[in-house]
């Protein structure tokens, strides 16, 4: 997911690499906090690549700095892991919403629409995160408050993603 968030931020626009990290960690930081020991050696994976390079700017107030810029091949990469994320970055909502937060870069309606209807299939299967036996339980079936906080909560934002992601897809259908 480090990958596919460096190379859609660039995508927005190019970047130093400390802006880069203050944006992934806004959108994942909560979750996994990024080290520079972490960031640095994907974006030199990302060069050697061949989908971004460096360009040397002049600072503001200090030495020059290095920008970070897709190139086409970073693009093109970035659009291919849009149209085809694996399954556990639909199913993992962390990843999911890195997916998501990149999706507008896939162009086409009907491509972003195939994203949304994987989320859809996977939110609508029965589960839980507690269960007696092979049956999910839900919140009322609990005498742990706690639990019940868990499965209430996350009932609340799959009902809530629910409408999303059925609203989206009836205006990307239209589009399509």
């Amino acid at each position: 997911m480090l990958e596919l968030a460096i190379l859609g931020f660039l995508e927005d626009t190019p970047l130093h690499g400390y802006e880069l990290r203050k944006r992934i960690a806004a959108l994942t930081g909560h979750i996994k906090p990024i080290a520079e020991s972490t960031l640095y050696p994907a974006i030199k994976r990302l060069e050697r690549a061949g989908w971004l390079r460096r360009d040397m700017q002049p600072g503001a107030v200090a030495a020059p700095r290095q920008v970070l810029s897709l190139t086409a091949g970073g693009r093109h990469e970035l659009r291919l892991r849009l149209a085809d994320p694996g399954d556990l970055d639909i199913s993992d909502e962390n990843r999911w919403f890195t997916v998501l937060a990149f999706l507008r870069h896939l162009a086409d309606p009907g491509a972003q629409a195939i994203v949304l209807r994987r989320r859809l299939d996977f939110l609508e299967q029965p589960s839980s995160f507690f269960y007696q036996g092979d049956r999910p339980l839900r919140a009322e079936e609990l005498d742990d408050p706690f639990r019940q906080g868990v499965l209430t909560i996350a009932r609340a934002t799959s009902r809530a993603e629910l409408g999303w992601l059925r609203e989206t897809l009836t205006a990307l259908d239209a589009a399509s």
